[in-house]
């Protein structure tokens, strides 16, 4: 900048700055770019991504959040859009690719009409009065269920599963995430509520995923302390402790001098009546297996074996938390205040030997507030994939615990909301038309890819479902695997509406973020990063012939 002659400068050497179209067209590119990365994954026939990480870690999956969180991205406006995926997985779990294609294709939209010399803020009003439109219609169209259909449950969680690498096991984890989920749910002023942190998620390799369990309880991935010890109890009650089975250093440097082996022999026995003290108190109460947070001294470990109490070290706080969640113990921070009514219950306390691994199982907990789930499978791949899938179907149930309302899947559901937002943008004339319109034909672009994606033909498969919600036929979807036009209720695809309404927020949020810049100011990379780039630049490739 030049001032009567004299240049100002205002921003650092090596700053880049790129402004009005040019900036929105760049920053609408990048998140194009990630759309379209995330796009192939989505729905049932969607294809898998192989992400190979700095160190030579492999990791197959078609979800998208995965995907998206393993990607090392530098372009300001793509992190934007990730964070549309981790906000969606993070809210409701599930519906991750369909909420960043569809920012992807609001903005490729709004693109369009920025090229027609509308402006962004008229763009976005549009699309706000647009999302109001499709929120009200998603509200109308869905339908409640109970949490004792199962049936339902079950389709709405194999929706879910559809897309994901299980094959032959979809129904069993999908059984699982119910199971675990019911287990789970409690009532908060009138309202149910289940929470993802009482369930615990375990993956041990070996056997099959058909194998995978649900425990009424707790699996602690540690090992019985002392190989004198009893490695099942049944009818256990169970002592948690947050204390150290131990004697506590002094907060201050002391020097105790010992001249004679008499008082060498008292200070040990001393030692010992302390900690036969610690554990003569959770014999009183009646604890027949412990859980300690932290750790446990040698002669406890014996004396404790000698009493037959099972018992476990240094367990994680989260492992502790849920184990009171699931005996109706508590834990105690002092050896003092311990109380039989401080004991939890368990029918069987068992050490187990699961692949490699020793691990103790609490099972058959009177009513459990917090329940594990066990997955094993055969490739170290397919148990991340499984773990990925559950996580997901898990989710699905919450959201129907939360709102127990769903609604049509297969693109059912946008190809209405386009049909109602179309009629409603008719009331709008002007710009404002256009960018509802916009936002209509951008909510086509899930039917659309999912029949991209399955090999059909999307210009057909769109024409046929436009006839059908014309004929009023709410619920007609893209049934991918018969490759046709169906009743989606009928089908049993359908989803829960918690998912459909956070990817439409998230979508148009992230849009509407990103149409608002019009300048990208970037601070020059530093020193160190150049220098390395020269001397990456220096380096000469080898050919191959």
């Amino acid at each position: 900048m030049a001032l009567s002659g004299q240049p100002v400068i205002i921003l650092k050497e090596g700053t880049s700055r790129t402004r009005g179209r040019a900036a929105q067209r760049n920053n609408i590119a990048a998140a194009k770019i990630i759309a379209e990365i995330v796009k192939t994954t989505l729905g049932p026939k969607g294809m898998d991504k192989i992400l190979v990480d700095s160190i030579g870690d492999v990791v197959v999956t078609n979800d998208g959040a995965t995907i998206l969180e393993k990607m090392d991205v530098e372009h300001p406006a793509a992190k934007m859009i990730i964070e549309v995926a981790k906000t969606q997985d993070k809210m409701v779990g599930d519906g991750t690719t369909t909420a960043v294609v569809l920012a992807g294709e609001l903005l490729r939209k709004a693109e369009e009409l920025l090229d027609q010399k509308i402006h962004a803020s008229t763009i976005i009003t549009g699309y706000r009065r647009a999302l109001q439109v499709a929120l009200k219609r998603l509200e109308e169209i869905a339908k409640p269920v109970s949490l004792d259909d199962r049936a339902t449950l079950r389709k709405i969680v194999k929706t879910s599963l559809g897309s994901k690498s299980l094959g032959f096991a979809t129904d069993h984890i999908a059984d699982l995430a119910i199971d675990a989920v019911l287990s789970v749910v409690r009532e908060v002023n009138g309202k149910r509520k289940a929470d993802k942190d009482d369930i615990q998620i375990v993956k041990k390799i070996g056997k099959s995923l058909l194998e995978s369990q649900v425990v009424k309880g707790i699996i602690v991935d540690k090992e019985v302390v002392h190989p004198a010890m009893p490695k099942t109890v049944k009818q256990a009650k169970i002592a948690l402790i947050d204390a150290p089975f131990e004697i506590e250093k002094t907060e201050f440097s002391a020097e105790i001098r010992i001249r004679s082996p008499e008082l060498m022999k008292q200070f040990l026995d001393e030692e010992h009546r302390i900690l036969q003290e610690m554990v003569d108190k959770v014999a009183s109460v009646g604890a027949n297996v412990v859980f300690c947070q932290k750790g446990i001294d040698d002669a406890a470990q014996f004396f404790l074996a000698k009493k037959g109490i099972l018992a476990v070290r240094r367990v994680k706080r989260s492992d502790m938390e849920k184990l009171e969640k699931a005996t109706g113990g508590r834990i105690v921070t002092n050896f003092e205040d311990l109380e039989p009514k401080d004991l939890g219950y368990a029918e069987l306390v068992e050490e187990r030997k699961i692949g490699e691994d020793r691990m103790v199982f609490v099972e058959g907990c009177k009513d459990p507030k917090a329940v594990s789930v066990l997955i094993r499978a055969g490739l170290e791949r397919q148990l991340d994939e499984a773990e990925r899938a559950l996580n997901d179907a898990i989710m699905n149930v919450i959201n129907i615990v939360d709102d127990n309302r769903f609604v049509p899947g297969g693109g059912a559901v946008e190809v209405e909301l386009a049909k109602a937002i179309r009629e409603e943008a008719a009331k709008y004339p002007g710009k404002e038309q256009l960018a509802m319109l916009a936002f209509a034909e951008a909510l086509e672009i899930i039917p659309k890819t999912l029949a991209e994606n399955a090999g059909l033909d999307p210009i057909d498969i769109m024409t046929a479902l436009r006839n059908k919600h014309a004929e009023n036929g709410i619920s007609y979807g893209l049934n991918l695997m018969a490759g046709k036009v169906d009743d989606m209720f009928q089908v049993g695809v359908i989803e829960p509406l918690k998912v459909k309404v956070q990817a439409l927020k998230s979508s148009f949020e992230a849009s509407a973020m990103i149409l608002r810049i019009d300048d990208v100011i970037a601070a020059s990379k530093k020193k160190e990063e150049e220098k390395k780039g020269k001397k990456g630049e220096e380096t000469e490739t080898p050919e191959f012939d």
